[in-house]
């Protein structure tokens, strides 16, 4: 009954400037920075790092700052690596979109990143990739977009890992939750101080459950690897 979540819709939700604003800044980018990308070859050749392109041709609505591209990530827990840690290919339809941009601005892209659930860095899969080239001064040229949409609840399910605050209240909240449906159950005349000495013993049992596995797993939370290359984390 619920809708999946697209990405590039709630990163287009997120941006609270209006389009001038991002536009007039990437028009002062690419202005200070031409004299110095034409005069050296070091600058232009620095893989990963922007790209020269042509303001009077960019769609506004397509770029994004690496503030925005990062709460996205951290609510979603998604990553937002290099393209070459992507184990499964980019559509043809991505593909076209390069070759057309790099035609319309005459230049030679570089420098793609990746935002997309972790599994897919590793695993063939289709969860809501969204491809985007670098331009620098932490801003990113939104491309393409291919898959499937996230799960409606996605940003839920993964709001206890998203930080360590989250992880503790969540962790608080369930014991709560846990202790009152057995106090109910096994207590029927539980005192407060009964109740509370059960809730301590849930709190600390539920936290080593949920801290081992993730240490056995080698996971992190989701705010410490949205731009983190490896797997066990």
């Amino acid at each position: 009954m619920l809708n999946k979540t697209n990405v590039h819709e709630r990163l287009n939700k997120l941006r609270d400037r209006s389009s001038n604003d991002i536009m007039s800044d990437v028009r002062k980018l690419i202005f200070e920075n031409d004299d110095a990308r034409l005069s050296s070859d070091e600058v232009k050749n620095k893989a990963g790092l922007e790209n020269d392109l042509d303001f009077d041709r960019l769609e506004s609505n397509n770029i994004y700052h690496i503030d925005q591209i990062r709460k996205i990530c951290v609510d979603y827990r998604l990553r937002f690596l290099d393209a070459k840690y992507y184990r499964s290919d980019i559509p043809q339809q991505g593909l076209s979109k390069i070759s057309y941009l790099e035609q319309e601005h005459g230049t030679e892209l570089q420098g793609f990143k990746i935002m997309a659930p972790s599994k897919l860095f590793k695993l063939e899969n289709a969860d809501d990739p969204l491809l985007f080239a670098p331009m620098g001064n932490g801003y990113y040229y939104f491309i393409h977009k291919w898959g499937n949409d996230l799960h409606p609840l996605r940003k839920w399910m993964m709001w206890p890992v998203k930080c360590l605050e989250n992880f503790m209240i969540s962790t608080f909240i369930f014991s709560f939750i846990s202790t009152f449906f057995i106090a109910k159950v096994f207590m029927t005349e539980a005192s407060g101080t009964e109740f509370f000495l059960l809730f301590l013993f849930m709190f600390k049992w539920v936290g080593a459950i949920a801290m081992y596995y993730g240490f056995a797993k080698g996971k992190n939370f989701s705010e410490s690897i949205w731009k983190s290359k490896y797997y066990n984390a």
